[in-house]
């Protein structure tokens, strides 16, 4: 495969950008009255509405060619079935067992890691059901009222975005804080205004805080 940039698919794709510099959204939602609905997915409650972006009938065709010329759908299956695509690490890149609901057996080395994942999961899914509901208590005896997540870049944006979108399903009674700058300027400010009634994160996740009986 030739490289991507001096691939056809690309140099047309750039064309097209160049094409498209000084194009109007107002005069496109005034010309197609269906761009809306030509441009919007939805995913059960979740709407994806990228019609308000500066792309046109032809950009989604060039997308794809580009996505074929990159070979994307090999890509993708590699990464579904486990393949160490993780060149960095040689590693396998497990994001979409976290997802898999179809519970169907991701193999890695040999060894289909969902049982594994399910556990961790369903652990997971304790946990966080005890604290929210007040079960879980911090050394004082009392109830966990603060939670801090401590990481950088993805693990600190990550959870900052999840908690952010799922703010309308939240308890009232937790509040999520963010440390995400190794200065410790940032988690001094952070703890200042909080009581010891809180709960530390760290991103990944590796350890619990014994809970108090």
């Amino acid at each position: 495969m030739s490289s991507l940039t001096a691939s056809k698919a690309w140099t047309a794709l750039q064309s097209h950008y160049h094409q498209t510099k000084n194009y109007s959204l107002r005069d496109a939602f005034k010309r197609d009255i269906n761009r809306f609905n030509k441009f919007s997915v939805n995913f059960n409650e979740i709407l994806f509405d990228y019609s308000k972006n500066r792309i046109t009938d032809q950009t989604l065709p060039l997308l794809i060619d580009l996505a074929n010329h990159a070979e994307l759908n090999v890509k993708i299956e590699a990464m579904f079935s486990g393949e160490k695509i993780n060149t960095t690490e040689h590693r396998a890149v497990l994001h979409t067992a976290l997802r898999n609901k179809s519970n169907h057996p991701v193999y890695v080395d040999g060894q289909d890691v969902m049982p594994e994942i399910n556990r961790v999961l369903a652990k997971m899914r304790t946990f966080c059901a005890s604290v929210r509901s007040g079960e879980w208590k911090g050394y004082t005896g009392k109830a966990i009222t603060d939670i801090v997540n401590i990481g950088i870049g993805g693990s600190g944006l990550g959870p900052k975005m999840v908690s952010t979108a799922l703010a309308p399903y939240s308890s009232a009674a937790l509040k999520v804080h963010y440390v995400s700058n190794i200065d410790q300027a940032n988690i001094v400010e952070v703890l200042k205004p909080l009581s010891q009634k809180l709960l530390c994160l760290l991103s990944p996740l590796k350890c619990f805080p014994r809970k108090r009986r």
